[in-house]
């Protein structure tokens, strides 16, 4: 099943990225922790060119840090900078200015020897939607600058950021390629909220969600639900729906109210530390 989802706004978001990409000394890329190859964007392979790049993991909080680790890692010996933070954590904020200096350290000191007068790094953010730009663009500024929301595609427009005296950041809407020829990565984008709820029916997304903890990690499975596997998916669906109270009239479980206890559960990380990919 391929799975098409982009908005106008998004293809001239990207035309707006490449032509700014020229103004900028890095780019910062972010990833979500829980699922980093489905979430970082294959068509910004081509657009990003040599820039220097620093892939932010975030929402590590919801992630399992052993897979984190790895990914880290992983990176590393492809010679990309990578971190994994929580947006709240201030440590973690001054964690990306200081990795962002290094990246920037060579063109700045290229400058300086060509006579030109010390000027903010320049960077651009960019990452999938509702992968978390607004908010760690609020962090980094200590204000709130960049509008937020749990909801994908909250930003519709480039705007410049200043962070004290460390960085010029260019923030851009979400960019999500054209369409998911793998099922799969549709699916875990589902799951972690990256694309809308209405792409993809939530029952479907739900079960896949308990098909995944089952099998990789069913003791969180039984701490949450009672539980670690089940021989049939709606079966699983009537024990969560009333242990959770997700009842219709006559005692039938409401199987709608059931898929957006389980999304809710694994998004806000009352599952537990969950990730969906590791590098291979």
């Amino acid at each position: 099943m391929t799975i098409q989802w982009y908005p106008g706004h998004m293809a001239k978001a990207k035309r707006e990225a490449e032509e700014k990409l020229k103004l900028v000394d890095f780019v910062i890329e972010l990833v979500d922790a829980r699922a980093p190859y489905s979430s970082e964007n294959p068509s910004l392979h081509q657009l990003l060119q040599n820039k220097p790049k620093l892939v932010v993991f975030m929402k590590k909080d919801l992630a399992d840090p052993s897979l984190t680790d790895k990914w880290i890692n992983y990176y590393a010996e492809q010679q990309i900078t990578a971190i994994a933070i929580e947006a709240n954590n201030k440590k973690d904020i001054q964690k990306v200015i200081q990795s962002g200096k290094e990246l920037g350290k060579e063109k700045m000191e290229k400058l300086k020897a060509k006579g030109v007068r010390p000027r903010p790094l320049r960077a651009m953010i960019l990452g999938i939607p509702n992968v978390g730009k607004s908010t760690l663009i609020n962090r980094l500024a200590n204000k709130k600058t960049a509008e937020t929301g749990d909801k994908p595609g909250v930003t519709k427009k480039q705007q410049w950021i200043k962070v004290k005296k460390e960085f010029e950041l260019l923030d851009t809407p979400g960019i999500l390629w054209p369409k998911f020829e793998d099922e799969e990565i549709g699916y875990r984008l589902a799951a972690i909220g990256t694309i809308k709820d209405t792409i993809l029916p939530k029952e479907d997304v739900a079960a896949y969600i308990l098909d995944y903890v089952s099998s990789r990690y069913p003791e969180l499975l039984e701490m949450r639900y009672g539980f670690q596997s089940y021989d049939d998916i709606m079966e699983a669906f009537e024990q969560i729906g009333r242990k959770r109270g997700c009842l219709e009239s006559g005692g039938m479980v409401n199987f709608d109210k059931t898929a957006d206890v389980i999304l809710q559960d694994l998004r806000t990380g009352k599952i537990g530390l969950i990730s969906f990919e590791q590098p291979e």
